[in-house]
């Protein structure tokens, strides 16, 4: 089988490196790629927001398969644009892909199909917005309602600091025409778990459940980036709570999807915050994440060719994934200045290092080679993931290996998996302490 991957970044490299491994794979493309994609595939130039462009690509290598890494291509419709043609991708259509490139159309689609979420306000001019905060007081969360590459949601501590943000993105727009509308929602109280699924638009087959961190900093401190790290581990969510999930909120959604007459098939990921009340939506994206696909492949034992293709055919009910026990972490190594504009044409070294650790793999996100030389491209630059047999293990090993790479000006989160740690720990006082089988289980607030 000819494959072709779309996009540029660590997801994109994550997916090109698993394809690969597949027996059924005869040559893979992948467009436009990257300098680490580049040792997995041959890389193509091409315009990620031409649906036609990516079609062309498609015709003239002759690939079976097509599989789509960024949420623009979808947006602007490249699955309708195969399809007409007859050829194999996966990814939801474009009216299908409103749900992650509208967070106006995505909140009330939920409200629509009573799906849990937080209570919001959409807001169509700056004077409407600023009229809007004395509804949910402080803190509240502003998203802009189209996509912003991860830096369209704040979290405004203040109404200071809330005017400020709509007066960016809406009177200076910061974020283009992306930040025109905006949403003020309330702050839910919880921990954030990513739950992405593979979907035909009936069969739905969960993926090992993530965390991703978003903030810049540790702790959660600073500005929202496209995600500084991630890690997968079954206690992340119980199986009781996985199929609550699957019940409130997945099956709701591909239900009310194809009730308004948009199908959904590929990857659903709920962006979810676990809270007292149960599972809410946070977001919805209409692909894998990134940095979560990384640790997500580290686990993955089943043939990802033969469940995609199953899944553009609409055979997935047939399939299941098989999963390593063992967790996964990945470690994003960011430019300086990011997520702010990023220093580029920095001289990476070090990676042959990181991957002489047992169980690592460093995937590329924004590189090139030049003058013989690995030169960075972008804010994240490189994601340094390790799978062990805990969550400890796969932890030390991420940053040792991360202490052998370096560029000028590097920054990473030094605390990527912590929040796996402290469950762990409560749930092996829980499993000492109470309960008469010593089971453990996953608490739904992070109180």
């Amino acid at each position: 089988m000819k494959i072709l991957v779309i996009g540029s970044g660590g997801r994109e490299h994550a997916l090109a490196w698993k394809l690969r491994e597949s027996p059924l794979m005869e040559e893979i493309y992948c467009a436009p790629g990257n300098a680490g994609i580049a040792q997995e595939a041959e890389c193509r130039p091409v315009d990620v927001s031409n649906p036609a462009q990516i079609l062309e690509l498609a015709n003239e290598i002759k690939a079976d398969l097509t599989v789509v890494g960024p949420e623009a291509p979808l947006v602007v419709g490249v699955v309708d644009e195969f399809r007409r043609a007859g050829r194999v991708i996966v990814g939801p259509t474009q009216a299908a892909a409103r749900l992650e490139g509208s967070k106006i159309f995505s909140k009330q689609f939920m409200q629509r199909h009573s799906i849990p979420t937080a209570r919001f306000k959409v807001a169509e001019s700056f004077e409407q917005a600023v009229k809007a905060l004395a509804e949910f007081g402080s803190p509240v969360v502003i998203k802009a309602d189209g996509l912003a590459a991860g830096k369209g949601v704040v979290i405004a501590h203040t109404c200071e600091e809330a005017e400020k943000t709509l007066d960016e993105f809406m009177r200076q727009r910061t974020l283009g025409a992306a930040g025109e509308r905006v949403i003020l929602e309330e702050t839910l109280v919880g921990e954030e778990v990513s739950f992405i699924v593979l979907t035909d638009g009936r069969a739905i087959l969960p993926l090992v459940p993530t965390q991703d961190h978003k903030a810049v900093f540790d702790n959660d401190q600073g500005p929202n980036t496209g995600g500084m790290g991630a890690y997968s581990e079954d206690s992340i969510l119980d199986e009781s709570l996985r199929a609550d999930i699957i019940r409130e909120i997945v099956a709701p959604t591909l239900a009310g999807m194809a009730a308004e007459d948009t199908p959904y098939q590929g990857f659903l990921y709920c962006g979810l915050m676990l809270t007292a009340e149960g599972p809410k939506v946070l977001e919805y994206n209409v692909r894998m994440g990134d940095p979560e696909t990384q640790p997500i492949v580290m686990r993955l034992r089943s043939d990802m060719v033969e469940l995609l293709m199953a899944l553009g055919e609409g055979r997935l009910a047939a399939h299941e994934p098989h999963w390593s026990p063992n967790p996964s972490v990945c470690v994003v190594l960011a430019s300086e200045g990011y997520p702010g504009k990023p220093a580029v044409g920095k001289v990476i070294s070090g990676i042959a290092g990181a991957e002489t650790h047992g169980g690592v793999k460093v995937f590329h996100a924004g590189t090139k080679f030049q003058d013989f030389q690995l030169l960075s491209t972008g804010g994240r630059v490189l994601g340094v993931t390790a799978t062990a047999e805990d969550l400890p293990s796969a932890i030390a090993c991420a940053y040792t290996a991360v202490s052998k790479v370096n560029f000028a000006g590097m920054h990473y989160r030094r605390d990527i998996g912590a929040k796996g740690l402290r469950r762990l720990s409560r749930d092996s006082r829980t499993s000492v302490s109470g309960g008469r089988t010593g089971e453990a289980t996953v608490p739904r607030d992070a109180s």
